[in-house]
């Protein structure tokens, strides 16, 4: 699948798209402030490729959510894909319907942690408080 082709088929399904003609432009994207929080990286791409992207933005601590596409089929190179970074992996050609499922994977993730983050806020705020009113009582 080619990059416009699949460019377009996520248009289709909603998604604001940035696609990238290299891997270092790709990485500039992600590092952006305004760096998306899903994205879709072709293994082999000139300059920088997929793997050496998931290292990179893990060293720095980005927490997008990355799906690895390849034409690579052995357990090895799913693995390595898995340790660079990448949060899932899909075998090209693929299904359509199997990547759409993927990323729906995936913007499901991200809203737990987003949920989860909220939570935490809302928790560390009622402790602070919890607190400062003891700190208040009489003895």
């Amino acid at each position: 699948m080619s990059r416009e082709i699949l460019t377009s088929l996520l248009k289709k399904w909603g998604y604001d798209v940035i696609a990238a003609a290299d891997g270092r432009e790709a990485m500039e994207a992600l590092r952006a402030q305004t760096a998306p929080v899903l994205a879709v990286l072709d293994w082999m791409m000139p300059g920088l490729d997929g793997p050496e992207i998931c290292r990179r933005l893990r060293e720095i601590n980005k927490s997008a959510y990355i799906l690895l596409v390849t034409a690579r089929t052995g357990k090895e190179q799913v693995v390595e894909g898995l340790k660079a970074g990448a949060d899932d992996y899909v075998i090209k050609p693929f299904d359509k319907d199997e990547l759409r499922a993927r990323l729906n994977v995936g913007a499901r993730i991200l809203d737990l942690q987003t949920t989860l983050s909220a939570r935490v806020a809302e928790l560390e705020a009622t402790t602070a408080e919890n607190r400062a009113l003891k700190l208040q009582m009489p003895l």
